[in-house]
């Protein structure tokens, strides 16, 4: 009995040694949620609620070994019964996943297929709980899905198309009008999946989730000859949507009857929802990846210094004045950004991605880009901003019925800010006698000449200016541009035969005196230049507001400071309706307070209240 007894103590000793094979162990919060949220789109691994479903059917060790019997298996427990949510979850993962590894596109499109089946039921009373984080997910296996059924064959963009598309389980007819690919006036072609895309260069990176597969599209002009009839940038790559509708899926499903569909595609500037199922649905958005996407194939180096040195490469010299990111609507306000010396429409990439992210100023705002060669005089340039404005006014309202387009807002930076304060100035002859003591009356010029001097020197605001923002402006000129600077440059840039003509014209009437516009826009920048002279003594109409926005650099006094560029009491001008300090050197357009001050004036022009302020506030806002 004892021996037993002291064998049975044993056996419970080693039982009692063994741990329960059911346990739960307390992890890392970062790992537990990784292992929570694993998907067939993050981890490459089923959900858990796959797995579930898998293993609840039998199927966990089949879909291993024969991924496409088990799915077969899956799919026919789907007929002739009402559609189960967990198994077309479960299909529309496992289909993802075994398309991505086995490259089959029709097993994307059955993933695209069962996620819209999942996401969309016919029936008011099988709605999915929107806190079900599955919800999200299948949407996601739908737009990753559709992308992948409709790559091109070596995978480096999608083509829209219809016709009738293979599926594991039959097919599916895809209705697709090409009607589609138009905007406006342009074709739209190389449709890329900007989901794919690693976006640089931005701090901000604006995705709006949703429905439906985003996109950036190539844009020419159906009819070459009307080819700027819109504005819409050449290069501009637009963003979309590619939207596949399923009639009755879940139906169609149980009753094994053919499937149909429609494929549309939604424009960015379009409406940001469409209708599903009777109910209001958000198109997922990708508009930071589209802009960059813009921007990456454009030698911006090129662009910039040889453009300022009036030597651009030919694949640029075609470029636009006035570029616009979507076509013409009517009622939405133009803003105008114009870059300064050595720039470009680039520059304003932060600053456009934030405004385009701010729906109420997307729904108020049209953004216009103005590009010129910066090295040509000031006047001269100026001259070709009011022409643009003054054509695009024309081109787009002939009727002027549209009052949106007499409410325009210039934005320019350095330089451009002096080509923006000639459009709202009326100069009389201030201009002309700052820089000649010689009447334009009593000089002996050609035609064509007279012309350009009289509407470059002798301006008046222009009607269309509702509003004006100056950034780092150089109001009373440059300290950099010296006359070492102004002589080294003028030997490295190349003006325009029409400004050489002039310079000869003027010569011949004023013997050594400099001519008016015979100089680059450096010598007009110079503090003791007569241009600039003359124009920082003609204030903007009073009935035009006026905003600044001023960098300076360091932590000093900022009324004793400069930018690197630009001193503050060369950027600061009254009267203004406001003006705000930004601690940063002379490129601000970037600076979160630049940019927040800017979509505050815009709000305001708008109508709207203002935006929330910046937890650290500008400097010598007033």
């Amino acid at each position: 009995m004892t021996t037993r007894l002291a064998l049975l103590a044993v056996c419970c000793l080693g039982l009692g040694a063994c741990q329960s094979p059911v346990r739960a162990v307390r992890v890392d919060r970062t790992e537990a949620h990784r292992d929570l949220t694993r998907s067939a789109l993050t981890t490459g691994e089923p959900s858990w609620e796959t797995r579930d479903v898998l293993i609840e059917r039998g199927l966990l060790e089949a879909y291993a070994e024969r991924p496409e019997a088990a799915l077969a298996a899956l799919h026919g427990a789907l007929l002739g019964v009402e559609a189960d949510p967990n198994l077309l979850f479960a299909l529309a993962e496992l289909s993802f996943l075994h398309g991505q590894q086995a490259e089959q596109p029709e097993h994307l499109l059955a993933a695209a297929v069962y996620a819209y089946a999942f996401l969309f039921p016919e029936a008011d009373d099988a709605r999915r709980d929107a806190f079900d984080p599955r919800m999200r997910m299948a949407a996601d296996l739908y737009n990753w899905g559709l992308t992948g059924a409709l790559e091109s064959k070596d995978g480096e963009d999608v083509v829209p198309r219809g016709g009738r598309f293979a599926l594991p389980f039959g097919s599916i007819d895809v209705a697709f009008d090409s009607a589609e690919t138009r905007a406006g006036n342009h074709e739209l072609y190389d449709f890329v999946p900007v989901t794919e895309l690693r976006v640089e260069g931005l701090a901000l990176r604006y995705r709006w989730p949703g429905i439906g597969a985003p996109l950036a599209a190539s844009s020419r002009p159906v009819d070459p000859a009307k080819g700027a009839a819109d504005l819409v940038a050449p290069r501009l790559r637009v963003p979309l949507t590619a939207l596949l509708r399923i009639e009755n899926v879940r139906a169609a499903l149980r009753a094994q009857q053919p499937l149909s569909g429609v494929l549309e595609l939604h424009l960015a500037w379009q409406s940001d929802t469409v209708t599903i199922a009777g109910e209001s649905v958000p198109l997922e958005r990708e508009p930071t990846a589209a802009l960059a996407l813009t921007f990456s194939p454009i030698p911006i180096l090129q662009l910039e210094i040889y453009g300022f040195l009036g030597r651009l490469p030919e694949i640029l010299e075609d470029r636009p004045p006035l570029v616009s990111t979507s076509p013409y609507k009517p009622g939405l306000i133009p803003v105008v950004f114009v870059h300064g010396t050595a720039s470009s429409p680039v520059r304003w990439a932060e600053l456009f991605n934030r405004l385009q992210g701010d729906s109420e100023l997307r729904s108020r705002f049209q953004f216009w880009f103005f590009q010129y060669d910066s090295n040509e005089p000031i006047a001269l340039s100026a001259l070709h901003l009011r022409d643009a404005l003054t054509s695009a006014v024309t081109l787009l309202d002939p009727e002027g019925r549209d009052p949106a387009l007499r409410k325009m807002v210039l934005i320019g930076h350095s330089q451009g800010g002096l080509l923006v304060k000639m459009q709202a100035i009326s100069s009389g002859d201030r201009l002309w006698n700052a820089v000649s003591k010689k009447p334009l009356a009593e000089m002996r010029l050609s035609d064509e000449s007279r012309d350009l001097l009289q509407r470059g020197l002798f301006v008046e605001p222009l009607p269309e200016v509702g509003r004006v923002v100056f950034i780092s402006t150089p109001h009373r000129g440059s300290f950099l541009a010296s006359r070492f600077v102004s002589s080294l440059l003028r030997r490295l840039t190349r003006l325009p035969l029409q400004v050489i003509s002039i310079s000869a014209d003027i010569a011949r009437n004023l013997g050594d005196q400099a001519g008016p516009i015979r100089t680059s826009a450096v010598d007009n920048m110079s503090p003791r230049h007569p241009f600039i002279l003359g124009l920082q003594e003609i204030p903007v109409d009073a009935s035009i507001p006026v905003h600044s926005i001023i960098s300076v650099k360091g932590t000093g006094p900022y009324e004793d400071g400069n930018d690197g560029v630009v001193a503050y009491r060369s950027a600061h001008i009254e009267p203004v309706v406001s003006e705000l300090v930004v601690r940063s050197p002379h490129s601000c357009q970037e600076n979160p307070h630049t940019i927040e001050e800017v979509r505050r004036i815009l709000r305001l022009h708008a109508g709207l209240p203002p935006p929330v302020p910046l937890l650290e506030a500008g400097e010598g806002a007033r």
